[in-house]
């Protein structure tokens, strides 16, 4: 017997400030979006972003087109 497919409910989206070398959570959330790609990105697994910007990135490669694209001064991350 095939079961009912459930109504996929995302977990709730964080709100982070982000700082040179850490992060503070201003709203709980599993998870964050990158700023390039659109991807969530767990919390746990957060390496990269911009201080200048208060946005998140997937890789790092994502980070360096951010950069390219807007010139931003630097990118930090743990």
């Amino acid at each position: 017997m095939n079961k009912p497919d459930r109504a996929f409910s995302p977990s709730p989206e964080a709100e982070v400030r982000y700082f040179h070398s850490e992060f503070k959570i201003v709203r709980n959330g599993s998870h964050v979006r990158c700023a390039v790609t659109g991807l969530p990105i767990p919390l746990d697994d957060l390496k990269y972003w911009s201080v200048e910007r208060q946005e998140a990135y997937a890789t790092p490669e994502a980070a360096l087109t951010q950069l390219r694209r807007t010139g931003a001064p630097s990118v930090y991350g743990r």
